[in-house]
C-alpha cells in the first residue's frame, strides 16, 4: 500500500472521485500544508491556517498507478484558478499535490509539464507540488460526505474509467 495526497478544492467531491477508483483502498479528507496544528474545519475556513482541504489516498500500486491517480486529480478540478474552485474561494481550496516519495514528485512534475504543453488550458496551471506535510484528519461528518448522501455545491465526482 502507498499514500498519495491531493488538494483540488472542496474535499467532498474530490474524495468521492478517488474513493471510486479501482485500486484505491481507502480515502480520508483533512487538512495539510499549513502551520496550525490540529485545525478544525472552522479554523481552516477562516483562511488563516495555511492549510488546504486535501484527500489522503491509500492505494495498491499493483492495481492503480500513481500516474492514474494524477490523471484523476487533473480531471477533477480546474488547476488554473489560484485559491478557488467554483464558488469556493480561499487558500484552503488551492490546487496542490503533496508528494510522499521522490518518484511521486518526479511523476507529478512530469504530468504537470505534459498538461501545460498540451494546450488544454489557456491560463497557466497554478498547482503547487510540495513535500507531504502533516495530515490532520477532518471531522468525522466530512468523511465520505457525499457517499453518506450529503448535498453540496461541490463539483460532482467523476466516474473513474
Amino acid at each position: 500500500m502507498e499514500k498519495a495526497t491531493f488538494g483540488a478544492g472542496c474535499f467532498w467531491g474530490v474524495e468521492e472521485t478517488f474513493r471510486q477508483a479501482p485500486g484505491v483502498l481507502s480515502t480520508a479528507v483533512g487538512y495539510s500544508g499549513g502551520w496550525t496544528e490540529n485545525p478544525t474545519y472552522q479554523d481552516v475556513c477562516s483562511d488563516g491556517t495555511g492549510h488546504a482541504e486535501v484527500v489522503l489516498v491509500d492505494y495498491d500500486p499493483a492495481r492503480v498507478s500513481y500516474d492514474r491517480l494524477l490523471e484523476l486529480f487533473w480531471e477533477s478540478h480546474d488547476p488554473t484558478t489560484p485559491n478557488r474552485q467554483g464558488p469556493d474561494i480561499g487558500t484552503q481550496y488551492r490546487s496542490v499535490i503533496f508528494f510522499h516519495a521522490p518518484e511521486q514528485e518526479a511523476a507529478a512534475r512530469a504530468s504537470k509539464e505534459r498538461l501545460e504543453k498540451s494546450g488544454r488550458y489557456r491560463r497557466p496551471i497554478v498547482t503547487e507540488i510540495r513535500p507531504a506535510a502533516p495530515f490532520y484528519r477532518a471531522e468525522e461528518y466530512h468523511q465520505q460526505y457525499l457517499a453518506k448522501g450529503g448535498r453540496s455545491h461541490c463539483r460532482a465526482p467523476l466516474k473513474p474509467a
